[in-house]
């Protein structure tokens, strides 16, 4: 008896749970994921902001550079390679984030050379790439924000080239000194031929063609950027350093490789001329 009531009694619970199913769950409780990306969807990343560990140099920082090599619109083509390197350090929340002797990288972009009767020439440079002494690079596309104040040569800040001087005095003064001496040749013959004056005369206008032709024929001053030319480089982007990139314990030893005689004197104030031609 109590066996057939305990088997009713177990079968009763059995009706119950097939009756009442587990529950699911409500989807507006669900995490929703994220809808799978198409094709042609743009994902937009943010760039991540300097943390405090992150040692920033900002856009437009003039950095001054002293120059390796040599350049000349002389002998220059477009492509060849400048070599320069850092003459000051250049701080980044308080500490030295492009020391001294890092070297900058650059290209010769657009070379004119300068015309027989006018123009100047012109010198087109653009930096591409800073060094630090331990190793560490950064690239960029950096311009010159200003030239050497002994150099000849003039900057043009807008379209960022290298301008050689005129010559204008120099070719008068050319021309000058070869009238001078073909007078004083023409002088000497008309003396001895009883006629100085003349003499003078045509001495001083044969040479003052022969200036002029040699004006005509000769070319103006060349746009030259010499070993040992300071200037400074504006930074087109931010530069970002960790601290482990500005570790210089082990860097490599500075050997002063861009001492040299730096700009060239004006054209200007030589002699174009030899004082005693004959």
């Amino acid at each position: 008896m109590h066996l057939r009531a305990f088997s009713m009694i177990f079968v009763g619970a059995l009706t119950l749970v097939a009756q009442n199913p587990t529950p699911t769950a409500d989807p507006s409780e669900s995490t929703s994921l994220p809808a799978p990306a198409k094709q042609g969807d743009k994902q937009l990343v943010s760039p991540a902001p300097a943390g405090p560990d992150q040692f920033l140099v900002p856009k437009g920082t003039r950095v001054p550079l002293s120059m390796i090599n040599s350049v000349s619109t002389k002998t220059a083509a477009e492509g060849d390679r400048i070599y320069l390197e850092t003459v000051f350090p250049i701080l980044a929340n308080g500490r030295v984030a492009i020391p001294p002797g890092s070297y900058v990288a650059g290209t010769v972009t657009n070379i004119k050379r300068p015309g027989r009767v006018k123009g100047r020439g012109e010198l087109y440079v653009r930096f591409d790439s800073l060094t630090l002494p331990n190793g560490v690079t950064r690239d960029f596309r950096a311009r010159v924000g200003s030239l050497d104040g002994r150099a000849s040569e003039t900057l043009d800040k807008n379209e960022g080239k290298v301008k050689s001087e005129g010559n204008k005095a120099g070719d008068v003064k050319t021309v000058g000194e070869a009238a001078g001496a073909g007078a004083t040749v023409g002088g000497l013959a008309g003396a001895a031929a009883g006629h100085a004056g003349m003499g003078a005369g045509i001495g001083a206008a044969a040479g003052a063609a022969a200036g002029l032709v040699g004006v005509m024929f000769s070319r103006g001053p060349e746009a030259v950027l010499a070993k040992g030319t300071t200037m400074e480089m504006v930074t087109d982007r931010e530069l970002q350093f960790t601290p482990s990139e500005l570790d210089f314990s082990n860097a490599m030893p500075r050997t002063h490789p861009s001492d040299g005689p730096g700009p060239l004197p004006s054209k200007k104030t030589q002699s174009t001329y030899p004082t005693r031609p004959f």
